[in-house]
């Protein structure tokens, strides 16, 4: 067994399908409601039974002692809302250094149909290689953002995204759902690494968020990540213990 399978088994450390919690959100809009204070908010969903947290690099200092309950992914790139064009997404820490800080595995995000494609699948792809030679599983961020809103949802351009973070070397795609369990399974089928959805703006429906969940897996998602409808809840613990089941 390689050391990608290993770190990739304690990912899925509660069943076959993963939840994932990206907190990773106070670079690019701030210290928002639920990041003020992170220790305290990975705690929260580690206990809700969270795989894993995603934090950047130096945030991983806060969440190392729930190592036990909930496993790390460092993220490797950034933008911020104040950036002229908050869509290109700079590497800004390294697998290697990830490891370092113990992480289980890394993640990168990429927007297809900017401006700044180009260099975003090619931090994509030397993160993959580095990550290859480490052992360390890649989840990488997937969206279209060309400027078109219906299409960052579209179910052809969707599968589009996840099949370019396999073809470059990712081993687990994060993607939008695509709104009904028909064309989604397009998407999962279109690749051969787990697919995960996003979890988006935070929405004041929970009833439809767990929806959205309960049909993504249907349609064979391996798993959710949600970010601000987790960490910006009123309870982040009772809502990642009715995700999780």
């Amino acid at each position: 067994m390689t050391g990608k399978e290993v770190r990739l088994k304690r990912l899925f450390r509660h069943s076959d399908k993963l939840l994932l919690v990206p907190l990773d959100h106070g670079v690019s809009v701030g210290p928002v409601q639920g990041l003020s204070e992170i220790e305290h908010t990975a705690g929260l969903v580690a206990r809700g039974g969270a795989d894993a947290v995603v934090v950047h690099k130096g945030l991983a200092r806060y969440v190392a002692s729930l190592a036990k309950e909930c496993e790390l992914i460092v993220h490797l790139s950034a933008s911020t809302d104040l950036a002229p064009d908050p869509n290109r997404k700079e590497l800004v820490a390294s697998p290697e250094f990830a490891v370092r800080l113990g992480a289980t595995a890394v993640s990168t995000h990429v927007n297809l149909g900017s401006p700044d494609e180009s260099l975003m699948l090619k931090d994509l792809g030397a993160a993959a290689e580095a990550c290859a030679l480490l052992g360390v599983p890649l989840l990488a961020m997937m969206y279209v953002r060309d400027g078109n809103k219906e299409r960052e949802f579209d179910a052809k351009t969707v599968a589009h995204a996840a099949r370019v973070a396999e073809e470059l070397g990712a081993d687990i795609v994060k993607v939008n759902y695509t709104g009904s369990v028909e064309s989604f399974r397009e998407v999962v089928n279109g690749v051969k690494i787990p697919v995960v959805i996003a979890g988006g703006p935070k929405t004041s429906s929970t009833a439809a968020l767990l929806k959205s969940v309960r049909d993504a897996v249907a349609a064979g998602a391996r798993g959710v990540a949600l970010g601000r409808n987790i960490f910006q809840h009123d309870d982040p613990q009772a809502m990642t213990a009715a995700v999780r089941e």
